[in-house]
């Protein structure tokens, strides 16, 4: 279960910033909304508004640089650069490092990891873990010199070798993995359900949907996911067959078909294909249907709907964390709204998956029943930097500048206030109209 995460100094991300999964105090508004494990407690989800360009997806693609750090960094070589890319549009960033670190709760405990790097070595790495008491120190590294304590969990032996095997481009944590300490071979179970998608380019998660289609259980779910989303779809199959070369387009250079050939000789390709009614004459139903490829006839949302419902449906399996950037892209605001609403339900979601997604579909905040803690909106300041707050941290000044600030009401016409610009994170396109257009001639 995520409880929080900080980023800084990450391309449009100057200062630091947080997105918290912890519940608002006094906020009783949707109280289903609320996860528990353990004795801690985190929302199941969390939206991010902003106009284009405020940097939200730079907040997002941070969670996914963190997770593909912990899971790859102790497997390149010594002279891989590291991913830093700094802010650049403020005097003295540009040479300091960057820092992620997230929160998260694992077996009873909460954890609490990070990094600072830059494009050589990590240059502070630690790892903490709070249990019924105070929150100890489980390692903490500066450079070359790593300080672990008798509390981290693991062989000494292995540990030891960790400390000399870790590379100044990689992670601890991640070394420990490796050579099978116990306590991080438990944390990368969490990092494996840590997941984050492009909801405008799904081509590549429908191998994810694939791999659980092979598994009954996985097939029905799908299967049931998207009748629900009422696409006029009684049916989806797979079919699978042999890369057959012969099926190449002709007018394909020799040189690009001799390498494509290459790569996929013996390689296994699939079809998804769905299933529609067939009507008579007078338009009404009959027992007969017809398949097409989904890839070849069906509209683009109803694609992306297939290709990212085995992401959805693996994080409410298991329990997941999934990140979508762009998550109403391509689909009508109903089915977006019906795909979030599998999280928010806990009947639909009883694994206590959770779900963060960026969106400019502002019908979400009527419609979709979110709290205000849930609700976040990006904006740029006045040296261009992302900040980013939650509505429940808004508050009104009355025009006599009173001392005791307001709250945004829980029943609030949030969209509304929204494009009045109450919360800030619209585009500003007022100069747009000063536009002159003329005519051709």
């Amino acid at each position: 279960m995520l409880i929080q995460f900080k980023v800084s100094n990450y391309r449009s991300i100057g200062e630091e910033q947080v997105i918290s999964l912890l519940p608002a105090p006094k906020q009783k508004d949707f109280e289903n909304n609320i996860l528990e494990k353990s004795k801690y407690q985190a929302l199941n989800a969390i939206a991010i508004y902003g106009p284009n360009g405020s940097g939200k997806s730079n907040l997002l693609q941070a969670m996914d640089l963190l997770d593909s750090l912990v899971h790859i960094s102790a497997r390149t070589s010594s002279i891989t650069p590291l991913p830093y890319d700094p802010f650049l549009l403020k005097q003295g960033l540009a040479t300091m490092p960057t820092l992620f670190e997230i929160t998260f709760i694992l077996n009873g405990y909460r954890y609490r990891y990070g990094l600072e790097f830059n494009k050589e070595e990590i240059i502070y790495e630690w790892l903490f873990r709070k249990g019924q008491s105070r929150e100890v120190s489980l390692f903490q590294r500066k450079n070359d010199i790593i300080d672990v304590s008798p509390g981290f969990q693991g062989s000494s032996k292995a540990i030891d070798a960790a400390i000399e095997a870790t590379r100044k481009n990689a992670l601890f944590l991640s070394t420990c993995d490796m050579l099978n300490v116990e306590e991080a071979k438990q944390i990368f179970q969490w990092f494996n359900h840590f997941r984050k998608v492009d909801g405008i380019q799904t081509e590549d998660e429908v191998f994810q949907t694939f791999e659980l289609w092979q598994n009954p259980e996985y097939r029905l779910k799908i299967k049931e996911y998207f009748s629900r989303l009422n696409l006029s779809i009684v049916d989806l199959e797979i079919t699978t067959q042999k890369f057959d070369s012969n099926e190449l387009n002709k007018q394909i250079p020799d040189n690009l078909r001799n390498a494509i050939i290459k790569d996929l000789n013996g390689k296994e390709g699939f079809s998804v294909w769905s299933t529609h009614k067939m009507y008579d004459a007078n338009g009404s139903k009959t027992k007969e249907t017809v398949n097409w490829k989904l890839e070849e006839r069906e509209s683009a949302g109803t694609k992306k709907a297939f290709h990212i419902s085995g992401p959805i449906i693996w994080a409410l399996v298991n329990g997941g964390t999934l990140i979508i950037d762009e998550i109403e892209a391509k689909m009508h605001s109903i089915m977006t709204l019906q795909t979030i609403n599998l999280f928010l339900n806990k009947k639909t979601n009883p694994n206590k998956a959770q779900l963060i997604f960026a969106t400019h579909d502002t019908n979400l905040l009527s419609y979709c029943d979110l709290r205000r803690d849930q609700i976040y909106f990006s904006s740029k300041n006045k040296w261009e930097s992302t900040e980013v707050y939650s509505l429940s941290d808004f508050v009104y000044i009355d025009n006599k500048k009173s001392l005791k600030p307001e709250k945004e009401r829980p029943d609030t016409d949030k969209e509304k206030r929204y494009f009045e610009g109450r919360y800030g994170a619209v585009p500003d396109l007022k100069d747009l109209l000063s536009l002159e257009i003329g005519t051709n001639g």
